[in-house]
């Protein structure tokens, strides 16, 4: 594995026409947990899966929260920019486009703030179980970007009304937004897998 500034798994493509997958695990994750999924919804393609740097209580995230559902709007930002520059190293060592960011939880919440900080470093993003990162985001370019959104009905942790203004939000900057609300709870079913294979396969 090549030294770049996040502990990370890559796996190289086995199908070139397959979008890179950027893989960002949930809090107490690691950066084998998401190997899987990304095999199973876009088969082929090459996968990027750095562990978040910060802990709490000795689980890994992307960034810091100060209480659930409340975030460090501070450290997401300086998170997303750190996030970004990692992606554009690893892109240059291993010689990928622009990957489509498949995030759950903590790890969807930082795909989102890259969206709205660094949209020049990801092509697309699969958001699983996603909360609007930051209050006051810039307004970014996001035409011809891609986005799913899966929520959860019974989510405990996400409130439905912040998923559907991070759509929306995402939709007013120019992504092309496909927002669906699951009859689960927090954790992803066999329709989130359904899904994504189908969003995927577009």
């Amino acid at each position: 594995m090549t030294e770049l500034s996040f502990i990370h798994r890559y796996e190289p493509a086995t199908d070139p026409t397959r979008p890179p997958l950027l893989l960002l695990h949930g809090t107490g994750g690691d950066e084998s947990d998401l190997l899987g999924l990304g095999r199973t919804i876009s088969p082929g393609s090459a996968l990027l899966s750095p562990r978040g740097k910060i802990l709490e209580n000795g689980m890994p995230r992307f960034f810091r929260r100060l209480a659930e559902g409340v975030f460090d709007e501070e450290d997401v930002r300086l998170r997303a920019n750190e996030l970004a520059d990692f992606v554009a190293e690893a892109r240059r060592a291993y010689g990928l486009e622009a990957p489509v960011a498949v995030g759950f939880s903590n790890g969807a919440n930082i795909a989102a703030a890259m969206l709205m900080l660094r949209p020049e470093a990801l092509s697309g993003a699969a958001l699983l179980r996603a909360m609007v990162p930051l209050s006051d985001a810039p307004k970014a370019d996001l035409a011809g970007k891609r986005v799913l959104i899966t929520s959860g009905a019974m989510d405990p942790i996400v409130p439905a009304e912040n998923a559907k203004r991070l759509a929306a939000s995402l939709s007013e900057s120019g992504a092309e937004v496909q927002h669906e609300i699951l009859p689960t709870g927090h954790n992803l079913s066999q329709t989130d897998l359904q899904l994504m294979v189908r969003w995927f396969s577009r």
